[in-house]
């Protein structure tokens, strides 16, 4: 195991330990399903979604990054700035990059087939910002690769965001309680769980804003944020409105949930 591998290990499973525990001594919303179930699939398929990345993917992300450095591909490889504002350049551009990919996501029908399995959760918390389909791994890896190639972004900024990435996914996935008078100024620099939260309700208007992973400035920018659900924080239902009684998948009903699915309500599609 690689340093960057020993960073982004020790990152993940230290955000993830310290967000467990906040979600147990403050919990923001009661949880309507068991976590066994709910636990069991979502770090299993995260470690199948690891196996994948490494198997199609070996170096990952930055090793696109190195290969352009290499070869003097992508913007920032054409110009002679201070290393650390092309490093800042970069982690926000790919920001930007990954937030309209999420809203893709929701308004390409074959794209939200595998989105949809992240938005099935019946709860949401920490285990929530790693359950992702696959397919949508894949497809996120090959986007990422490009950009990091088309930006020239050096290794060490693409090192930074991923790791930033994973963090905030954990972070603002999870159910917990933020002093109310903490929260609306926080949410002005970092995506809060609050504010994803509401992307996750089962309300299509809802669940088509705050597409925003890292920074919430896109969202507002671009016109896509929202403050606070109709039915508050804790009377918002969680999921999907048209996948009837609720149900918790396992690792198998995950992999095959985009083909035996319909597709319910998204962005640019208002009927089921």
């Amino acid at each position: 195991m690689g340093f960057e591998d020993l960073v982004r290990v020790a990152s993940y499973v230290s955000v993830l330990g310290v967000m467990a525990t906040w979600e147990v001594v403050a919990p923001r919303r009661t949880l309507t399903e068991s976590k066994l179930c709910r636990w069991g699939g979502n770090l299993t398929i995260v470690l199948l979604n690891t196996a994948i990345a490494r198997l199609f993917f070996v170096g990952g992300v930055t090793a696109a990054a190195v290969a352009a450095q290499e070869r003097g591909w992508g913007l920032l490889n054409g110009v002679d700035w201070p290393f650390w504002l092309e490093c800042g350049l970069a982690v926000v551009a790919l920001d930007l990059i990954i937030y309209g990919q999420h809203q893709v996501f929701h308004a390409v029908p074959v794209l939200w087939r595998f989105h949809m399995m992240h938005h099935s959760d019946l709860d949401l918390d920490v285990t929530s910002g790693v359950r992702f389909h696959p397919v949508e791994i894949v497809i996120s890896m090959v986007v990422k690769s490009l950009a990091v190639m088309a930006l020239g972004a050096a290794p060490l900024a693409v090192v930074a965001f991923e790791v930033v990435l994973n963090g905030t996914s954990l972070f603002n996935h999870s159910n917990v309680k933020i002093p109310l008078s903490v929260e609306p100024v926080l949410r002005w620099f970092v995506v809060t769980p609050d504010m994803h939260r509401i992307h996750h309700s089962v309300d299509p208007r809802e669940t088509n804003s705050n597409y925003g992973f890292n920074v919430p400035w896109w969202d507002r920018l671009f016109g896509t944020y929202c403050a606070e659900p109709a039915l508050g924080q804790t009377g918002m239902k969680i999921g999907l409105e048209h996948l009837g009684p609720p149900v918790c998948l396992n690792l198998f009903m995950m992999l095959r949930f985009p083909f035996v699915t319909t597709l319910g309500r998204y962005a640019g599609r208002t009927t089921p």
